[in-house]
């Protein structure tokens, strides 16, 4: 593994709020809540690597992802058990709130009721 990953009883709620407080940051979990592990490559495309690199290490950091080497990748997943364990119905709450403002945005960009 990658260094840096925090126990789970070292995870800290506001280091995770901090972590998914980012909109870029908010879209890889929503894109690793599938619960499968993914290439860093493959989460986010048309980023700056260096970028991409950073945010990793936020999201890594704070408890929310595991990263680990595969070959010349690294692969990204989430840290669904440790999260819930710490902070029971959070990253369910959280990426169901995601989904009903995206929701809410394509009713509004289509003029239609919201949902």
């Amino acid at each position: 593994m990658i260094p840096n990953h925090p126990d789970r009883g070292q995870i800290r709620l506001e280091n995770v709020l901090t972590a998914l407080g980012n909109p870029l940051r908010l879209t890889v979990v929503r894109a690793l809540a599938a619960g499968e592990e993914r290439a860093c490559s493959a989460v986010l495309q048309g980023i700056p690597k260096s970028t991409l690199t950073h945010h990793w290490r936020v999201l890594r950091d704070s408890g929310v992802i595991w990263q680990r080497p595969y070959g010349r990748e690294n692969l990204l997943s989430l840290r669904r058990e440790d999260l819930e364990a710490r902070f029971p119905g959070l990253l369910d709450a959280l990426l169901g709130a995601v989904q009903n403002d995206a929701l809410t945005r394509e009713a509004t960009a289509k003029n239609l009721p919201e949902a």
